[in-house]
């Protein structure tokens, strides 16, 4: 297992020279001068397959039980315990991995997975804390979910996780998308919040009367504030200390109006997040997200390919290729009544946390512009009353910024997590000039 990293970067080389890539449809030909002119590329689950470990689709220890009905939200379906791997290597931690049942954003049983990382420092005088990580999963094939990437050494939020693992904290890092992978719904929260109650649920951890926080970045951090949000009337019996998120959207209509059209510069790389969104919430409201009813033919390629990749493969696919462009004559999304419904009923204003949140984003991010997709949603958790401390970034880009919040995020989840207060609530906006062109400027 030692060789997964140099076996990995074998089979990519061999499937980027030999350009055998495993399609639902032949992927279209030739995209305009003026779009991403990326060929179709070689998709992280194909590679996955040919890997040692299992990729959840085939392995047996993710199946539903045949009476998932019969069982109660964050009860144990089984369990198993793994070898947890940074970049290929086994990490020096004890990994069990716990099956529980949830729901989905309609209410019907589900079940997923949740991993849950113990380091081996000695935790005295309470009960160790845990901090239930989201990753930034964004991908559209259960082989890119957290329970399968830990194993491998390709989680890709790694470095920030083994932070936790060095003061003692206990980690729990659910597969919140579930085996479908959808996201940006509310279901998200029920996960989190469901893979909290199978941690308390699992005696063997040791983990029943600890205190809890979350934190999640972009993808991350929706599934974080949701089920902080939903903890009230969700979940009453999993206590939270506090939630950091960061670079996540608020209002999805808005999001979706940005990312959807053709954006200036660096802001064009924003267009992955609508395909890679209308993948995912086709499944979840196939009715609202027909591809065959709204997009022409070459937009139903793009989407069937996308609907099998892990995140970065899919934002190389999506970027600079405005999902406008691919829609029937006469559609839109903006005109679908049904689609509109969805993204306002899974907008982050429709429930607000009860319990302490830090919230942080980059003023100048080109996936997600806080102006008219996060500040609005902001302004009426203030309004709401909710126990929010927001700060915006004067920075660039997403990632930097996800990489410059993590520092004070971390520093309040350890703080809270210690029984520390977590302070007044703020909203601190950094005034900066917008770069000219960027949306909202």
């Amino acid at each position: 297992m030692r060789h997964i990293v140099a076996a990995l970067m074998t089979v990519i080389t061999v499937f980027a020279t030999s350009g055998a890539v495993a399609s639902a449809a032949p992927f279209p030909k030739s995209f305009p001068p003026n779009q991403n002119q990326l060929p179709q590329l070689p998709s992280e689950p194909d590679i996955y397959k040919l890997l040692p470990i299992k990729s959840p689709d085939v392995d047996p220890w993710y199946r539903d039980p045949a009476n998932i009905a019969g069982y109660k939200p964050g009860q144990i379906v089984r369990t198993r315990q793994v070898q947890t791997r940074v970049a290929g290597i086994p990490f020096p931690v004890y990994t069990k991995q716990l099956l529980y049942r949830s729901e989905n954003v309609h209410g019907a049983p589900i079940v997923t997975a949740t991993t849950v990382i113990v380091p081996g420092i000695p935790w005295q005088g309470s009960a160790r804390p845990v901090v239930s990580f989201q990753e930034a999963i964004d991908s559209t094939d259960s082989s890119c979910n957290p329970s399968h990437t830990l194993q491998l050494g390709t989680f890709k939020e790694a470095s920030l996780a083994i932070y936790w693992l060095a003061q003692g904290f206990a980690v729990n890092v659910p597969d919140f998308d579930g085996k479908f992978n959808t996201f940006n719904t509310w279901d998200e929260g029920k996960m989190v919040l469901d893979s909290l109650r199978a941690v308390k649920n699992d005696r063997t951890l040791g983990l029943r009367k600890s205190g809890i926080a979350l934190y999640g970045y972009s993808g991350g951090g929706s599934g974080s504030i949701r089920a902080a949000s939903l903890r009230k009337s969700y979940a009453p019996d999993i206590k939270l200390l506090g939630t950091a998120i960061g670079g996540t959207p608020g209002d999805l209509v808005a999001q979706a109006k940005y990312a959807m059209v053709n954006q200036p510069g660096v802001t064009g790389i924003s267009n992955f997040t609508m395909w890679l969104g209308f993948a995912a919430l086709s499944r979840e409201y196939p009715e609202a997200f027909n591809a065959k009813k709204l997009l022409t033919p070459a937009g139903q390629k793009l989407v069937a390919d996308l609907s099998s990749r892990c995140v970065y493969t899919a934002a190389m696919t999506g970027m600079w290729r405005p999902i406008s462009e691919y829609f029937r004559p006469g559609m839109s999304l903006a005109t679908q009544p049904d689609v509109m419904k969805v993204l306002r009923d899974n907008s982050l204003d429709k429930h607000i946390a009860d319990s302490p949140i830090l919230w942080f984003h980059g003023i100048w991010d080109e996936l997600i512009p806080p102006s008219k997709v996060v500040i609005p949603t902001v302004r009426k958790y203030r309004a709401a009353g909710a126990d929010l401390r927001f700060v915006t970034i004067p920075l660039p880009e997403h990632v930097v910024n996800a990489g410059v919040g993590w520092l004070p995020a971390q520093t309040w989840i350890s703080a809270v997590l210690r029984g520390i207060d977590p302070g007044p609530t703020f909203m601190l906006d950094y005034p900066a000039p917008l770069p000219k062109g960027f949306p909202g400027a």
